[in-house]
Order: C-alpha cells, then sequence, then structure tokens
C-alpha cells in the first residue's frame, strides 16, 4: 500500500488511573485521591508504521507503575513530588524513551472536625469531601539530552473553584452599538468557576542511581519554587482573598490583580493564567405584581443562568 503521509507526532499511555493511598503515622492517618495519566514519547514510531509492537511499553504496565510508585514513594502525598517521581521513572527506566508527560488531579478530602475532651478537634481517619474543585499538576520530564540530564518544566493549579460575592461587581462603559442589549450596572453578583494554571521556572531533576530507577531525591527547598509546599496554598489564598476584596470593574480587572499577587508572592513562578467564566444570576422581573426587584439595592431574587456564559482568560508573564 502506498502512503501519502507520514508520522509527526506519537505519544501514548494510560488515562484516568484512579488513585487512593492512605499514609498511616500511627492513629493519625493522611490521604489523597489522585486521577492520573501518564504519557509517553521517544523511539515509538515502528510500533505505528510497522506494526511492531516491541517498542511498546504496554498501557496496562505504565497502570502498574502508577500503583507500584503510589505504594512506595515517600512523596506521594504532595501532587508535584509525585508526578515528578513517577515521569523520572518511566524515562529512567527504558532506554527507548525519551519523554514523559503525567497529569495529576487531586481530589479534596478534609479531616472531619469533631467533638474533643479539650474542645474541636480534628479526627485522626475520618475525611468529608469539602468541595468539588481539585488541584492540577502536570509534568513534562525531558531526558532526550542524556538520562544523566534529565529536565522538567511544571504546571500546577486548581480547577472548578466555584465562587461568588452578591455585591462591589460593576460593569460599566463598555462598546455599545446597533448589538447591545446588555444594561450597565453598578452592582452585581459576581461568580465564576475558577481556573488557575501557573508554570515554573523549568529545574534539573536528578537522574535515580538505583539498580531499579526508583529513588527520587529532593533538592534543597527554595521558597516559591516547585518544591516549596506552600505555593498551592498561597496561589488559593491569594485568588480567593482578591475575588472577595476587590471592588471589581469587570472580571478582566479582578483576573488581573489576581495573577500580580500570585506572582509576586511565588519568586519561581514565570507565568499566571486564569479562565473564568461569567456564572450569571439574573434579577426576576416582578414589575407585573407590582414588586421592584430588578434596582440593585433592592434585587434579591435572582435565576441562575446556565448557559450560554462568558469566558475570560488571560495570562500574566513575569517581567
Amino acid at each position: 500500500m502506498s502512503e501519502t503521509g507520514f508520522l509527526s507526532y506519537a505519544r501514548y499511555g494510560k488515562d484516568k488511573v484512579r488513585v487512593l493511598r492512605v499514609v498511616r503515622e500511627g492513629k493519625w492517618h493522611h490521604i489523597v485521591e489522585y486521577n492520573v495519566q501518564a504519557l509517553l514519547e521517544g523511539d515509538i514510531e515502528t510500533s505505528y508504521t510497522e506494526a511492531d509492537n516491541s517498542v511498546v511499553v504496554a498501557t496496562d504496565s505504565i497502570k502498574n507503575i502508577t500503583y507500584y510508585l503510589a505504594k512506595i514513594s515517600p512523596h506521594v502525598l504532595v501532587p508535584e513530588r509525585f508526578a515528578l517521581h513517577l515521569a523520572t521513572h518511566l524515562v529512567s527506566k527504558y532506554a527507548h524513551i525519551h519523554k514523559a508527560f503525567v497529569t495529576v488531579e487531586q481530589l479534596r478530602w478534609s479531616r472531619i472536625p469533631v467533638s474533643g475532651e479539650q474542645g474541636p478537634a480534628e479526627h485522626p481517619h475520618a475525611f468529608l469531601r469539602d468541595g468539588d474543585d481539585k488541584r492540577i499538576v502536570k509534568v513534562e520530564l525531558d531526558a532526550s539530552k542524556g538520562k544523566d540530564k534529565l529536565t522538567a518544566k511544571v504546571t500546577a493549579g486548581i480547577s472548578d473553584l466555584l465562587v461568588l460575592k452578591t455585591t462591589e461587581s460593576a460593569f460599566t462603559n463598555f462598546v455599545r452599538d446597533k448589538y447591545t442589549t446588555l444594561v450597565e450596572v453598578d452592582d452585581r453578583i459576581l461568580s465564576t468557576s475558577i481556573d488557575l494554571s501557573y508554570t515554573f521556572a523549568p529545574l534539573a531533576i536528578s537522574a535515580p542511581t538505583d539498580a531499579d530507577v526508583e529513588q527520587f531525591v529532593l533538592p534543597d527547598i527554595v521558597p516559591g519554587s516547585v518544591w516549596d509546599l506552600a505555593v498551592p496554598t498561597r496561589a488559593r489564598a491569594a485568588t480567593l482573598d482578591i475575588f472577595a476584596s476587590d471592588n471589581s470593574a469587570s472580571v478582566q480587572a479582578t483576573l488581573y490583580r489576581m495573577a500580580q499577587r500570585v506572582l509576586a508572592e511565588n519568586a519561581s513562578v514565570l507565568t499566571v493564567s486564569y479562565a473564568l467564566p461569567n456564572k450569571h444570576y439574573i434579577p426576576v422581573d416582578m414589575r407585573y405584581l407590582g414588586v421592584e426587584n430588578l434596582v440593585p439595592a433592592q434585587a434579591e431574587v435572582f435565576m441562575p443562568i446556565a448557559a450560554p456564559s462568558g469566558l475570560i482568560t488571560a495570562t500574566i508573564e513575569r517581567k
């Protein structure tokens, strides 16, 4: 059969590997729940072009490696570190694999507060799902310059963080023309489902030195770097604080302030991106009943509107 095209790109692996890990410290337990995607690039072209499976690490094996490292890795409770450990092992174990792409989605679990002898306390091994937002980590591990010259790019952030404020949000002075029906408003409900991602400066990764290439050694922890456990906490807190406290002239303006705060507080973060879809709440017109519910100061009953919705996005880079 004659060929009219050539293979310009190939990447494969395992998606939606669901992991719950329990780490026990006596009666005090920790848990993480992850959805993991692990994809590989390398000298795999012949599996596509010549039906040569000898270059294929089975996706089932990738799944098993993910579970095995979830068992043995001392870094499993931290999604950035676990993703880097998994990616490093994959490119180190297989000579013909030159890049690994690992995405870890962490679901929320928090300790259940209970009554204790000395007042409220966190339960040592009982947890609740206290939100639908997720931590997201994306790692690209590159061994193309040698198995002893590993480099990584890491992007982390949050998805599906639903927020709402009932005042101190306006939208006025926008373009008006024959297509404009939107009424200017100096006070409205502002709600969005926040997707935040921030990218760290590229970093060198120490190659494992053990025979099974299962070790992963952390460097010295630099504040504001990917190794700093406080970065996700600061980024989430900055996002929520600016959303709540900003007297918003627009979603765009509030977004920009959020991103500037994340950059200012985390020295190794190079870019910050947000995607903020509008969650519209429309005041119900009750004038037919002689009831005022449209004037902002008297609007108290709203109709949630799922679609269509505005979508505001931007990326802010460090100077």
